[in-house]
C-alpha cells in the first residue's frame, strides 16, 4: 500500500513538473532572443541600458556576450566564416570595410530612411562618414574617439602662452619657449614612437588624401603628408620631443604630473585616467585643446565604433528597434556617465553633465572636423607601416623624401589584391 502511495506521488510531482516545463517553454516561444557581441569596457557597461530595453521590449530579450579587444577581430572572421555570427555586434569603425566587403553586415539605409529617431543631420559628419562604404550605410555610430591636445596650462602659461596654440606657427613657437623653460631632461611634448596615431592626426590636416586611386595606392608624398612629417621630425630634431616609445616611460600620468613634457596626442579615455591618476593639485593646472593646424583649429581621426546589424542574423526589425534605443540622446549621455564615451550625436551634447565638462569641451569643437580614416580593409596594415617608416626616420636618420617612398611602394604592395579586384569587376 505505502509502496503504491509513493509512486502515486511521484506521478503526481512529474505531472506538475511536466507542466511547468511546457508553460515554460510556451512563454520562450513567445520571446524574440537577440545575440549582441560587445568589445571591452563597453560591454561591461551597456547591460544596465539592455535592461531597460527589454522592459520597454517585452517580447524582445538581448543576449550579450563582451570580447576583449585583442581577440575580437579574430573572433568576428571566426564567426562569419562558421555562418555564427550573432545578430547585432559593436565594430570598430576601421573595421566596417572589412565585413562590408566580406558581405557580413546588412545595409542599413532602408531602416534610416524608414526612421524618425536618427536623424543624419544630427550626427558628425566625419564620424557618420566613416559607415559609409561605397555609398551605402553599413552602421550607426555608437561612440566617437579622436585625438587632440593635453597640456599643462601652468608650465604653457609660465613660458609665455596664457593659451593653448591653435596654429602650427604658434604651436612651434610654444613648443620652444617650453623646451626652452623647461631645461635638461624634460621635454615640450611626448610623441611615443611606438604610436603612429600623433602623426596620422597631423597627416589629414589639408586637402591631399592618405590614399590616391580610389583607394588602391599610396599618398604619403603628397604636399599635405610630407609638411605633416616636417613638422612631427622637427619636433624631435629641435630637441622638443624625446626619442622614446611609451613602454620606456613609467607611465604617461606621472610623467606628466612630474613636469617631464607639456604637450601630449591622446584621446578621450584619458580624461578619466587624468583625473584618477594626477594628485589633487594637479587638477586645475591640467587642460584639453583642439589640436592645431597648419592656419587655425586643425582637423583629427574620427575613430570609435558603431552598432551593425549582421547580414545573418534573423531578427532584424528587432535589431533595428535596439539600435534606434541605444542611438537616443538620453541614452547616449547614460552612456557617457557610465563609461565616460563620447555621444556621436550633436543634441546629446546638451546634456548638463557633457555641456559643463570643461576638458569635454575641446572634443565637441574638435568633433566637427573628425575626418574617417581611409576605407579599405588594408588600412591597419598601411598605418602600422606608417609607424615604422616614422621611427627610421626619427631614430635612424632616414631621410623624409626615402621613408616617404618606401611608404607609398609598401602601401601599394598591400593594396595589390584592392587593385586587381576591382580591375576584375571594371572588366565585367
Amino acid at each position: 500500500m505505502i509502496a503504491r502511495l509513493r509512486t502515486r506521488d511521484v506521478v503526481r510531482a512529474l505531472a506538475a513538473l511536466a507542466i511547468v516545463l511546457l508553460a515554460a517553454c510556451a512563454r520562450h516561444r513567445d520571446v524574440t532572443v537577440i545575440t549582441f557581441w560587445t568589445i571591452g569596457r563597453e560591454g561591461e557597461v551597456v547591460r544596465e541600458l539592455l535592461d531597460d530595453f527589454e522592459r520597454a521590449h517585452p517580447g524582445v530579450r538581448v543576449e550579450s556576450q563582451q570580447m576583449p579587444l585583442t581577440a575580437a577581430h579574430e573572433k568576428l572572421l571566426t564567426a562569419f566564416a562558421g555562418d555564427s555570427l550573432p545578430d547585432i555586434g559593436q565594430l570598430g569603425n576601421t573595421w566596417i570595410p572589412e565585413l562590408a566587403t566580406l558581405g557580413a553586415l546588412e545595409s542599413l539605409q532602408p531602416y534610416l530612411d524608414a526612421s524618425k529617431s536618427i536623424p543624419q543631420d544630427d550626427y558628425f559628419a566625419g564620424i557618420w562618414d566613416t559607415n559609409v562604404i561605397g555609398g551605402t550605410l553599413y552602421g550607426v555610430p555608437w561612440y566617437v574617439d579622436t585625438r587632440l591636445l593635453f597640456y599643462r596650462k601652468d608650465l604653457l602659461a609660465r613660458a609665455g602662452f596664457p593659451r593653448p596654440p591653435r596654429d602650427w606657427s604658434e604651436w612651434k613657437r610654444a613648443l620652444a619657449a617650453v623646451k626652452a623653460d623647461a631645461g635638461t631632461g624634460n621635454y615640450a611634448i611626448f610623441l611615443p614612437l611606438n604610436e603612429f596615431e600623433p602623426l596620422l592626426n597631423l597627416g589629414v590636416q589639408g586637402p591631399d588624401p592618405l590614399l590616391r586611386d580610389d583607394g588602391t595606392r599610396g599618398n604619403f608624398e603628397s604636399p599635405t603628408f610630407r609638411r605633416a612629417l616636417d613638422l612631427y621630425v622637427e619636433m624631435f630634431r629641435r630637441g622638443w620631443a624625446p626619442p622614446m616609445s611609451n613602454q620606456e616611460i613609467s607611465n604617461v600620468w606621472d610623467e606628466f604630473a612630474k613636469g617631464f613634457f607639456t604637450f601630449y596626442i591622446t584621446g578621450p579615455w584619458n580624461v578619466g585616467e587624468f583625473r584618477r591618476r594626477l594628485p589633487p593639485d594637479m587638477q586645475d593646472r591640467w587642460d584639453t585643446a583642439p589640436l592645431p593646424g597648419p592656419d587655425g583649429p586643425g582637423a583629427a581621426i574620427a575613430g570609435g565604433s558603431s552598432l551593425v546589424m549582421f547580414s545573418n542574423g534573423t531578427h532584424k526589425r528587432e535589431v533595428w528597434q535596439l539600435i534606434e534605443f541605444l542611438s537616443e540622446p538620453r541614452q547616449q549621455a547614460r552612456f557617457h556617465a557610465l563609461c565616460g564615451d563620447l555621444p556621436p550625436r550633436r543634441s546629446t551634447w546638451n546634456d548638463p553633465e557633457l555641456a559643463n565638462d570643461v576638458h569635454a569641451r575641446a572634443f565637441r569643437d574638435q568633433l566637427e572636423r573628425v575626418k574617417p580614416t581611409p576605407k579599405v580593409p588594408e588600412w591597419e596594415r598601411i598605418a602600422q607601416q606608417l609607424r615604422i617608416a616614422s621611427e627610421r626616420v626619427v631614430r635612424g636618420g632616414e631621410s623624409a623624401d626615402v621613408a616617404l617612398r618606401d611608404l607609398d611602394a609598401r602601401a601599394d604592395e598591400i593594396l595589390e589584391k584592392r587593385r586587381w579586384m576591382l580591375a576584375r569587376n571594371g572588366a565585367r
